[in-house]
């Protein structure tokens, strides 16, 4: 890990040395960068990197105030990757500065571990996410009026603080695919986190490209509120297993989320879009609004949401029987030792005696016996 002292350093360019200093080598590339705003000949290819490109100059009302607007375009993979490399040094700096302390003190095993520091990184970018949207949101007037999800389609033109926050979500996501390597995730875990990573880079980068940043936003803002509770609960859980409420209240909105998610996109894609006056393709135009790209998003949105309901399912089924098992060992230990029963006399005796069924008088039996 990055910034982190060494008593043994590995051979030069061996994968434990990449891994070791991989944060110091993306530091000196990025401030190749930065420095390149110093001299006029390199100027203006590192503000590609730096600056959000693409801004419009229009009118926003009768008065003539003049407000700028972003579209996208090719440079933005330039932004992105720029930003991507500070996203590389943020990652390891909260797990060098405050993952790592922590770790030390629980003293967690290996599985855990690797848990931890998942969470710790994801609860930390989502929570700056959403506070992040939270402020775009209270901006604009899509927050509070569904339909103009829709109208007015294609909506080419973005403040600078939507497509900031798209540049910095694919950004950040694309990071997070060497990170597999940097942080010598375990085998069995690469893949699961490859579908989620795959996902967020697949949906919000056609959000970005169809021009449906405004429905994207809508939505991920909701999706990282319950992502950022899971993980804070999953915080909480390794260090006091007793510490299980968080989940409980992750499980409801995670539900409520979803029927969110499937709502919106019905209303987007199925009702609100087919009416509205711009129909066709057109790249110039940046307009999308055909039947087949609208079913294709609702299809991979509705799939999504299928395959994440079928993991949270298997989540709750799979926490349920570890509790019924704690309860039945529980209960095995608390119950006291089995007392020996007293033997319940036999039929016909009492106090030791045989009691005779045969029910005649004693002489009957004397004059029987003789």
């Amino acid at each position: 890990m990055g910034f982190r002292k060494k008593n043994k350093s590995p051979p030069v360019l061996s994968h434990e040395f990449v891994i070791q200093n991989h944060a110091d080598m993306v530091s000196c590339l990025a401030m190749i960068i930065l420095l390149g705003l110093m001299f006029e000949v390199t100027a203006k290819f590192a503000i590609m990197f730096i600056t959000v490109q693409y801004n419009v100059t229009q009118v926003l009302d009768e008065k003539s105030e003049q407000g700028i607007r972003y579209q996208y375009g090719p440079k933005d993979v330039a932004t992105v990757f720029f930003y991507l490399l500070i996203a590389v040094i943020l990652h390891a700096l909260i797990q060098e500065y405050i993952l790592d302390k922590i770790n030390r003190r629980l003293h967690l095993s290996k599985t855990k571990h690797s848990k931890f520091n998942e969470s710790g990184q994801l609860a930390a970018f989502y929570l700056f996410s959403f506070v992040w949207g939270c402020s775009i949101l209270t901006a604009e007037d899509f927050a509070t009026n569904p339909t103009l999800l829709w109208e007015h389609y294609p909506h080419t033109d973005m403040v600078f603080q939507v497509k900031f926050f798209y540049i910095c979500q694919i950004a950040y996501w694309l990071h997070a695919l060497p990170e597999l390597y940097f942080q010598k995730v375990r085998k069995e875990d690469i893949p699961r986190q490859l579908y989620y990573i795959c996902l967020y880079v697949v949906h919000i980068t056609g959000a970005y490209v169809l021009n449906l940043h405004r429905l994207g936003l809508v939505l991920l803002v909701p999706h990282y509120l319950v992502e950022l509770l899971f993980h804070a609960s999953r915080l909480f859980y390794f260090s006091d297993e007793n510490k299980q409420k968080g989940f409980t209240l992750w499980a409801l909105l995670f539900v409520i989320a979803r029927l969110l998610t499937l709502t919106l996109s019905v209303l987007t894609f199925g009702f609100g879009l087919p009416r509205t006056e711009n129909h066709g393709f057109s790249l110039a135009d940046g307009n999308f609004n055909v039947l087949t790209i609208r079913m294709t998003c609702l299809a991979a949105i509705c799939l999504t949401q299928a395959w994440m309901m079928w993991k949270f399912i298997n989540f709750q089924l799979k926490k349920w029987r570890e509790h019924s098992q704690n309860q039945a060992s529980k209960k095995k230990m608390v119950s006291p030792k089995s007392k020996p029963h007293k033997r319940e006399p036999t039929r016909g005796a009492s106090n030791g005696v045989v009691k005779s069924e045969d029910k005649t008088s004693p002489r009957a039996r004397k004059a029987k016996a003789s």
